[in-house]
């Protein structure tokens, strides 16, 4: 027997719960609006991750379909000023084991962090975002890291639909994937958005991936 569908009403109320559940939330001036299962959020936190984990959460909520998220970050931590955040960001960088700093180089301007440079594989483009995201004073990382492609496209397609049939969450679903150089679109539907992660994730880490466009549908 299916579920029956939440109402606007119904997921406005739980999207909010469940950010009051996470502690590390300030929900008091986060503003939640609900459109036929899309979400937006909105108001201002004091923290870029503060921000992230809010998205999370609405994302999390079963029957949501969509997240906007329109929180600003109020930065009210101190005296960290663009030249700090510089300085940290290019310390952060070239701590990280999986991220090779002489290729990858961090701007600031208003406590903004723009990355950029070229990379082998997503997880470095992620963990060079990673290691910035936590910094005293960012409020917000634009990763402008691109990815060297490496695989054919039709080795991207099989490599990709081989990571599908092998995980117990996405095996016999249904997921088209096409490649164009380093380029991976994903067509088709899937249960929950948990679901649509774990494809995006798996597309992600195929050798070569350049950027996945995902179109797949949730419709549990």
């Amino acid at each position: 027997m299916q579920a029956r569908q939440r109402t606007d009403a119904e997921l406005k109320d739980a999207v909010a719960e469940e950010l009051e559940w996470i502690p590390s939330i300030n929900s008091t001036h986060i503003g939640v609006a609900v459109d036929h299962g899309a979400v937006t959020l909105s108001g201002e936190v004091n923290t870029y991750p503060e921000r992230l984990l809010a998205e999370k959460a609405a994302l999390r909520v079963h029957g949501v379909t969509a997240v906007a998220e329109e929180i600003k970050v109020n930065y009210v931590g101190g005296s960290a000023n663009d030249s700090d955040i510089a300085r940290e960001a290019s310390e952060a960088l070239d701590r990280s084991v999986n991220v090779p700093s002489d290729s990858v180089k961090a701007i600031v301007n208003g406590h903004f962090i723009t990355l950029s440079g070229q990379v082998a594989w997503q997880f470095q483009r992620e963990a060079a975002e990673r290691s910035v995201r936590y910094l005293k004073g960012v409020t917000g990382v634009f990763n402008q890291i691109t990815i060297k492609p490496t695989v054919s496209a039709n080795g991207l397609k099989n490599t990709i639909g081989a990571a599908f049939v092998r995980s117990a969450q996405l095996e016999g679903k249904d997921i088209k994937v096409t490649a164009d150089a380093g380029t991976v679109t994903l067509e088709g539907s899937v249960h929950s958005w948990s679901d649509r992660r774990q494809a995006d994730t798996s597309a992600w880490a195929a050798p070569g991936v350049t950027s996945v466009t995902n179109h797949l549908r949730v419709i549990g």
